[in-house]
């Protein structure tokens, strides 16, 4: 477990040079805005593109995988929802609290953490569940907050969520990378060299701008976020971890991997959707800037447990 919490703290220790960054100023919310689309745009998507095109998408797709993630994160989704509507929550800010129950960052954290901690052979089942996430819940918040503000389906909730997915890099620079591995086209050195530089970049600036990022975050509404918190770093990994060891039987390392990436704490895209939206930003950073900050304990103790399984 020591072990296990000492390779994981230099990850959460550039993290906290974020934040210090972030809270004294040296990097201003406008510099970290910038740092976030260089990492969002270019660094991580040159990462994600580089690693699926060294795969196939039979190496990446798992039906047992799939199930048990979705019947897990859904489980908690669930659990989460029916809290809400018993605290008498509208549609939107249950959504709103639903999607921090479940939405880890996997995408700025998970990505670069999991393959190094847990080997090379974890970015397909990583990759699995950053497309689930984005594909499945992100777009099921879209349709729970624009219908319930609409009061029906319509086409333009359909539009809004194929133009998020379209435009959304992680989505495209994965589908172009498997695009390219389905054909077979070997990756020219030079090209390899610059997708290796430029996606090296990712892990130390996605680390560095979630913590500057966490210093604009406040600590209001403390018991929500505290549920919220327990939701995502406790029961997202526990349901998980039953749906794949006792109903799918999922392989045991592939079965690691995707608890570990459940295990991470609330994503910064909730945040964003929080803004968008104007549903609940206030518990939504509070959830984030918590959850961040026990997850230097929990997930140390989850990856710990999956990789003695």
């Amino acid at each position: 477990m020591f072990a296990i919490f000492l390779k994981t703290l230099p990850f959460f220790a550039l993290i906290g040079l974020g934040y210090w960054a972030g809270r004294t100023r040296f990097f201003t919310a406008e510099a970290t805005a910038y740092l976030t689309k260089f990492v969002f745009y270019f660094a991580l998507s040159a990462m994600l593109f580089h690693f699926s095109a060294s795969l196939s998408l039979a190496d990446v797709w798992d039906n047992r995988l799939v199930a048990a993630y979705l019947w897990g994160t859904a489980f908690v989704y669930g659990i989460a929802s029916m809290v809400g509507f018993l605290r008498n929550l509208d549609v939107a800010s249950n959504a709103m609290e639903a999607q921090c129950a479940v939405i880890g960052n996997t995408g700025f954290l998970g990505v670069p953490m999991l393959t190094l901690l847990l080997g090379p052979e974890a970015i397909g089942p990583v990759v699995l569940v950053l497309a689930i996430d984005l594909i499945v819940f992100s777009s099921l918040i879209v349709i729970l907050i624009t219908g319930s503000r609409d009061g029906q389906m319509s086409m333009r909730v359909l539009r809004t969520i194929s133009m998020g997915l379209i435009k959304n890099p992680m989505i495209v620079a994965m589908g172009l990378g498997f695009v390219w591995s389905g054909l077979r086209i070997p990756i020219p050195d030079p090209m390899n060299d610059f997708l290796m530089i430029l996606g090296g970049a990712a892990t130390p600036g996605a680390l560095f701008a979630i913590g500057a990022s966490l210093a604009t975050k406040s600590a209001e509404k403390l018991q929500v976020a505290g549920w919220l918190t327990f939701c995502k770093l406790i029961l997202h990994p526990a349901f998980v971890a039953i749906a794949a060891f006792a109903l799918f039987h999922v392989d045991p390392y592939k079965a690691g991997v995707i608890i570990s990436a459940a295990a991470l704490p609330v994503a910064g895209n909730v945040y964003m959707l929080a803004q968008h939206y104007n549903v609940g930003p206030q518990r939504v950073s509070a959830a984030i800037l918590v959850s961040t900050a026990l997850s230097i304990f929990t997930v140390s103790i989850v990856i710990a447990w999956v990789t003695a399984v």
